[in-house]
């Protein structure tokens, strides 16, 4: 039990979240943990002599026809990776969204240090990456160790518990939005196909009727998500990757409740102590408008891509071999050596770069009771790119040596920027409580 002198971390200053935010991260928390599994399942699947089942198995094809006009078949990693993954990056939208209406990302002067760590996070990886790896064919996978996975990365942070304030999960929450942003922007600009301009029509015109559906009121959520299937569609078909199209829609949902929830409860305050079924009726109609779209979809989804979508991402993406011969061809090595470089040493190093220039141009501060030494376990958390690196690596390579490069690459960074980032939190943590001086100001 707390005491004065042994505050909980919910009375330590800046210790209070929101009860959105903090079942969030309980969900990334145990979201992280199933992902974790899944990705081992992967490893041992293929390393322990199941190779040829494992391959088998996603390169299975399943395809879906509608009359003698239309058909899409893709074998089961490419419906995993282009089709559920999209549900992934359309909660990613909406977690964009809200940051942006409601959330941290409102205000510039609180997203201005998360942001400009976030750049040095992917700019310094990057630049890394392409100087170990140089030219060549793998020169194409800088793009790779840009990016942060939330859920392992926030999930080691809520493990580590009072160890990791809550001002620092907020930047990390933060900074990883951003990088998601980035990421996405990457992805679709420098990933992308040939690109077909009549996909990209129709995928604009079906948004277009969303919005003009939104804009007459209607809310039949079946009609939304009909249309949003057209879009994954004209996407997939326009060159661009699916997976676009479910951060499109996710950045179009309204974040904002149609009534605001004072007038719901001075309405329910009005009724008489047995309402009639039409005051329930409607009592529960303004109840659910007095949440956002934005929430209450993320309420439904984000339990769904934590616990299946991205474990089953992992599942069919981690599984590379880990031999000493599975690196034999040296464009391969590179790579995975770049990978491995621009995620545990790029990563802390640009998000410290970046957070410094915005405290020395007094474009934001540190969170309370963070330090710089939380701050490089947090960079070093943000290493941890597992699911959109994995992602970004299927995109970036057509030779499977060069992606199986990455892939190890990705695996062994994410193992050790976690274990780097947990222990520099944790003498961070100790070093505080024993009242220690705080490591200087870069």
């Amino acid at each position: 039990m707390a005491t004065k002198t042994d505050p909980s971390p919910v009375d330590a200053p800046g210790g209070r979240l929101p009860r959105a935010l903090r079942r969030f991260f309980a969900t990334e928390a145990s979201g992280g943990i199933v992902l974790l599994v899944a990705a081992l399942v992967a490893v041992a699947w293929v390393n322990l002599g199941w190779r040829d089942s494992y391959e088998a198995l996603w390169h299975t094809k399943l395809g879906i026809r509608l009359g003698d006009t239309f058909g899409l078949s893709l074998d089961l990693r490419h419906w995993v990776n282009e089709a559920l993954m999209a549900i992934f990056f359309f909660v990613v939208g909406l977690e964009i969204k809200r940051e942006m209406v409601v959330g941290e990302l409102r205000h510039w002067r609180t997203a201005a240090l998360p942001a400009l760590a976030a750049v040095g996070g992917m700019v310094v990886p990057a630049a890394i990456y392409l100087l170990v790896v140089s030219s060549g064919p793998g020169a194409r996978g800088w793009g790779i160790p840009m990016a942060t996975d939330i859920a392992f990365a926030l999930g080691v942070a809520v493990v580590l518990g009072p160890r990791v304030s809550s001002g620092l999960k907020l930047f990390l929450l933060t900074l990883a939005i951003v990088d998601d942003i980035g990421a996405i922007a990457v992805i679709a600009i420098f990933y992308a196909g040939d690109l077909n301009p009549m996909g990209l029509a129709v995928a604009g015109a079906l948004l277009a009727v969303m919005v003009a559906l939104r804009t007459a009121g209607v809310v039949q959520l079946g009609v939304y998500v009909l249309l949003g299937v057209g879009v994954w569609l004209a996407v997939q078909a326009s060159g661009v990757h699916a997976t676009i199209a479910g951060v499109v829609l996710g950045l179009m949902t309204p974040a904002r409740p149609v009534q605001p929830g004072l007038v719901v409860r001075e309405w329910a305050d009005s009724l008489s102590d047995d309402p009639t079924p039409a005051e329930t009726a409607t009592m529960t109609k303004m109840a659910a408008q007095s949440v956002s779209v934005v929430e209450r979809l993320e309420h439904r989804l984000h339990p769904l891509t934590s616990f299946v979508i991205v474990p089953l991402f992992a599942l069919a993406n981690a599984g590379v071999v880990l031999s000493a011969g599975a690196l034999g061809d040296s464009s391969a090595s590179r790579v995975a050596a770049g990978v491995a470089l621009g995620l545990v040493v790029g990563k802390p190093l640009g998000i410290l770069a970046g957070a410094w220039i915005a405290v020395r141009a007094r474009l934001g501060a540190l969170p309370e009771a963070v330090g710089w030494t939380e701050l490089g376990g947090a960079g070093l958390l943000a290493g941890i790119g597992f699911t959109v690196s994995l992602f970004v690596s299927e995109l970036a390579f057509a030779d499977d040596e060069l992606v199986a490069g990455a892939k190890v690459g990705v695996l062994a960074a994410s193992v050790l920027a976690s274990a780097l980032g947990a222990l520099a939190l944790v003498v961070a943590r100790r070093a505080r409580v024993a009242g220690q001086p705080e490591s200087p100001a870069l």
